[in-house]
């Protein structure tokens, strides 16, 4: 049954993304620690074309609430400064004629629970994609010329794999949200 193989590979193929999805968005959600990461969206006119910010400059945590960006080439300062504002982080870039300093403000109780439900959101974003997953895969399962019993036994299997990527993301969001809420 090598058109069931397919369709087992496909979907855990298709949760796998779904998870890896997750990890990205998560990322994305800052927990009042300075992480080069936060600025993986900015975007810098570098000659005339969109260049992601870590391909025309260094960024590091020099500390915890702190981001340094290093421009390669002097002249691109203002350019990333722009840039920065431009990306709508929250973020107040501060040049020192060598570099870019940004300041990570503390996060308020009030900041910390939106995090959390903008977590909440993207795990249950997640959690639709394996559903949409299972749905799929269920549907092909359908269209095999399979006995009942093998129906059940392939549906059985799905709805296991199913049930393991939503457990995974619930244990992914109770440590995001653990992160977030840890002042």
């Amino acid at each position: 049954m090598e058109e069931l193989t397919f369709i087992l590979e496909a979907t855990r193929e298709s949760m796998d993304n779904a998870i890896s999805h997750l990890d990205k968005s998560f990322i994305n959600i800052r927990a009042g620690k300075a992480n080069p990461v936060m600025l993986s969206s900015v975007m810098v006119d570098y000659y005339g074309s969109q260049t992601p910010l870590n391909q025309v400059a260094n960024v590091n945590t020099p500390d915890a609430q702190t981001l340094s960006v290093q421009p390669w080439e002097k002249t691109l300062i203002p350019e990333i400064e722009k840039a920065i504002m431009v990306a709508n982080l929250g973020f107040n870039p501060m040049n020192n004629g060598e570099s870019i300093i940004i300041s990570i403000p503390p996060l308020t109780e009030e900041r910390r629970r939106e995090l959390v439900k903008q977590a909440k959101a993207e795990a249950e974003h997640a959690k639709v994609g394996v559903r949409n997953a299972r749905k799929d895969a269920n549907n092909e399962l359908k269209t095999l010329e399979l006995s009942e019993d093998e129906l059940k036994n392939e549906e059985v299997e799905v709805q296991q794999m199913t049930d393991n990527y939503i457990a995974t993301i619930d244990n992914k969001y109770q440590v995001k949200e653990k992160e977030i809420m840890t002042v």
